[in-house]
């Protein structure tokens, strides 16, 4: 398979971050399919050949919570749009954790009710109006029962905020902030639940802006600067986070967690889908996974990992819409991957070596003759800003440092990256600024790789 080499160094990344910590791996698992196996099925196969420890469901279905009840998997059930104004009686609420949560609880690990789905989106204002009395009710109905393990919240779109651009400068939308968000931040602080978001740079491509798609899918790019906080970002995903939570943060509420609830990119779509193939999905959610376990955090929110739920477990053939609806799934129904970042255990058991170039002979990645210093600078900035991503070579007194020009150093490093991640045509463009070589750069004491 020609992701090889990619596949290999994310996996072994991966298989480094998950065994410093604890960092929730999820999945959103999803069901319109007529084509699914046997939810006991599933939970065998996620807990034996996976490293996924949380699965997130749409709606309350006995049978997939009681496929992982005695697994150290936990659960995500969810209230239904339309059961929202109901839920908000306290009478309802109590049946209702009576007949979702209390048969299932003391097996299966449930840690998390969603009540409902991006409901701010839906612009429907009984189920807005009624969503955090809605939050109250049943966490007050869980307490009752003697459930304390058991968090509320509700996962929103990114549509809730604007001014994101600057992520310093993000904040949540009038008319939604002090009527919506105020109570249901202070519900969130109150029973140490987290705001939980649904961020996907996939809906923000744009394959005809090459440092839009790869700023999207984690690849070199120039960056975005926040000339607020002078911080560069070096890829979409952290900058919607950082603004979700400047956001909050303007609210007062910024030790409020933050869990990814649904995020992803689809591995095929129809012609007019140029985003939606097997290479951008493993580009970006192998580097979610690195990025999201990691410990590295955001620029705004260090030194943090993120609970992180991948849309989705399979391909859904029954999903409407067009191809890529029924292609975000990271298994077929037969449990055979349609790729793979590191989720196999088997896969992550073995050792990844070095990766080589893609076939053929061996190749170099230098700058484009048209490239600008400022470009090349910025491709410096991005490379030396990665983790594992070594950039002595090219400082005072090591064997790079001369000819001391930016085009120079940004050859060493531009290169070093091409190389380390599989030297593959995409990992050499650089905005535009450059190209693959099959002439070895190397001189002096500076042997490129």
């Amino acid at each position: 398979m020609t992701t090889a080499p990619l596949y290999l160094l994310l996996v072994s990344a991966v298989a480094i971050y998950l065994s410093t910590g604890a960092s929730a791996i999820g999945v959103n698992y999803g069901t319109i399919a007529n084509n699914l196996p046997r939810p006991s099925q599933v939970a065998q196969f996620i807990t034996t050949q996976t490293i996924i420890d949380s699965v997130k469901i749409f709606d309350v279905i006995p049978d997939i919570i009681h496929a992982f009840a005695n697994t150290n998997v936990t659960v995500t059930i969810t209230v239904g749009n339309g059961d929202i104004p109901a839920l908000a009686d306290a009478r309802a609420a109590a049946q209702w954790v009576a007949a979702n949560v209390q048969p299932y609880y003391q097996e299966t690990k449930i840690n998390r009710i969603s009540v409902g789905n991006e409901i701010l989106a839906t612009g429907n204002r009984l189920w807005i109006s009624k969503l955090v009395p809605c939050m109250w009710a049943l966490h007050n109905a869980l307490v009752q029962a003697g459930i304390r393990n058991i968090q509320v919240s509700t996962p929103h779109t990114l549509g809730i905020i604007s001014n994101s651009v600057q992520p310093s400068q993000a904040r949540i939308r009038k008319g939604y902030d002090k009527v919506i968000f105020e109570p249901m931040l202070k519900f969130l602080r109150q029973t140490k639940s987290p705001l939980m978001v649904n961020p996907y740079p996939y809906f923000s491509y744009a394959p005809s802006i090459a440092d839009i798609a790869d700023y999207a899918l984690f690849r070199p790019n120039r960056g975005v600067h926040d000339s607020h906080t002078n911080i560069t970002y070096y890829n979409m995903f952290d900058a919607m986070m950082d603004a979700v939570y400047s956001a909050i943060k303007a609210m007062g509420y910024a030790d409020v967690d933050i869990v990814v609830a649904e995020t992803g990119w689809p591995s095929a779509g129809d012609p007019n889908q140029p985003a939606c193939t097997v290479d951008n999905a493993i580009s970006f959610n192998g580097n979610l996974l690195k990025a999201v376990t990691s410990g590295k955090g955001t620029p705004l929110m260090p030194n943090r990992k993120f609970e992180t739920y991948i849309f989705s477990l399979f391909n859904e053939n029954l999903k409407p819409g067009q191809s890529n609806e029924r292609n975000w799934g990271l298994f077929r129904p037969d449990f055979s991957a349609v790729y793979d970042v590191g989720i196999l255990k088997n896969k992550q058991s073995r050792p990844a070596p070095r990766p080589a170039p893609v076939a053929g002979k061996k190749s170099w990645c230098v700058p484009k003759a048209s490239a600008s210093d400022q470009a090349l600078q910025a491709n410096i900035n991005y490379v030396c800003s990665q983790k594992g991503m070594d950039c002595r070579p090219i400082q005072a007194g090591g064997p790079c440092f001369g000819p001391n020009n930016v085009r120079s150093h940004a050859s060493f490093v531009m290169n070093s990256f091409y190389r380390l991640n599989g030297a593959r045509p995409f990992n050499c463009d650089f905005a535009g600024t450059g190209v693959v070589a099959n002439s070895d750069p190397s001189h002096g004491s500076c042997k490129y790789m």
